[in-house]
């Protein structure tokens, strides 16, 4: 997979804003005016799409009692009709996974849809190859592949590296534990921002679910990622750990290994341990630490906000010459 700068990522990906119309009512202009949309500026896909012929049309589009009503009606669905759903109602509709075992029982619900229903819409699906997976996390890629041929599935790495030793070459060994911040940004934020910018995604399925705990005991079927620029949804979100690991033994979905020796989520393996009895399923992700995410999921990291803060700078800096170039402007 080519890789792009962090920059030309940032400037086509697409982008999701929470906007305040104006309202006759001031009251309510706040819960009731208010609309996301994601938004793309310049088509990575080459559709031919009505919204591509536009430039900055949002593609998707929700006010916030829409999106209220949807999770209520998605609320009562099954994870299968939620899906169903998804793939009918949202444009550029992908699955990002990292293969643990709600994603899996995803993919294998999107192709037993798909098989079904071939008028559906296809969802491929996109996985970060942080490069500090676990072997047996690579050899259940190779079992996927094969397993769901159908499902086209994208890889991205960090920019500039195709394996840890290249990695290390360039940002030393240990990044994990001596600056974990950049560490997520360089391996895992950055490259799904790339992913998101190159393919043109609007819309993500997750595997996310509330009893995984943490932060995640709040989640809706569908939530607005303001920062991301795009609309996520957990289908399964309702679904316990047992139920998941049912479905995978009911029809035979391939999963991970470590798995059967203790582990509940599996991440990379410098940050992932096997969970104890009675602890929360993701226990076993940096144990001992304050962290529930990775970045993926959650706020700008600092370093985030840091990159976002230079890149303000420099533009202040700069201002057109005459010439239409820019100049940079010194005290």
């Amino acid at each position: 997979m080519a890789s792009s700068s962090h920059a030309s990522s940032q400037a086509s990906s697409p982008r999701l804003r929470a906007q305040i119309t104006s309202s006759k009512h001031p009251e309510v202009e706040e819960t009731e005016s208010g609309y996301a949309s994601a938004s793309y500026a310049s088509s990575a896909t080459g559709s031919d799409s009505d919204s591509d012929s536009v430039p900055g049309l949002p593609l998707i589009s929700l006010t916030k009692p829409h999106l209220r009503y949807l999770n209520q009606q998605l609320e009562k669905m099954t994870a299968m009709e939620r899906l169903r759903f998804s793939m009918r109602l949202f444009p550029r509709l992908y699955q990002t996974t990292a293969f643990g075992l709600t994603g899996l029982v995803t993919m294998d619900m999107l192709a037993r849809l798909s098989a079904s229903d071939p008028s559906l819409p296809a969802v491929e699906a996109i996985f970060l190859d942080t490069l500090y997976h676990f072997p047996e996390t690579y050899a259940l890629l190779s079992r996927v592949r094969a397993r769901y041929p159908a499902i086209k599935l994208h890889v991205y790495r960090p920019d500039g590296a195709a394996s840890a030793a290249e990695f290390e070459a360039r940002y030393g060994a240990g990044l994990y534990d001596s600056a974990a911040e950049l560490y997520d940004w360089v391996a895992k934020v950055e490259p799904q921002q790339r992913a998101y910018a190159e393919l043109g995604v609007a819309a993500v399925l997750t595997g996310r679910r509330r009893s995984q705990g943490g932060e995640r005991d709040r989640l809706d079927v569908l939530e607005v990622d303001e920062e991301r620029g795009i609309v996520k949804v957990n289908p399964l979100l309702d679904w316990s750990f047992p139920q998941v690991r049912a479905y995978v033994a009911e029809h035979d979905v391939p999963y991970n290994e470590l798995l059967d020796r203790g582990y509940k989520s599996v991440g990379d393996w410098h940050s992932t341990s096997p969970v104890g009895a009675g602890e929360d399923e993701r226990a076993g992700r940096w144990k001992g630490q304050q962290k529930t995410e990775c970045g993926i999921h959650n706020k700008k990291s600092r370093y985030a906000q840091f990159l976002a803060q230079q890149q303000q700078q420099q533009q202040q800096q700069q201002q057109p010459g005459n010439d239409g170039h820019l100049i940079s402007v010194s005290s």
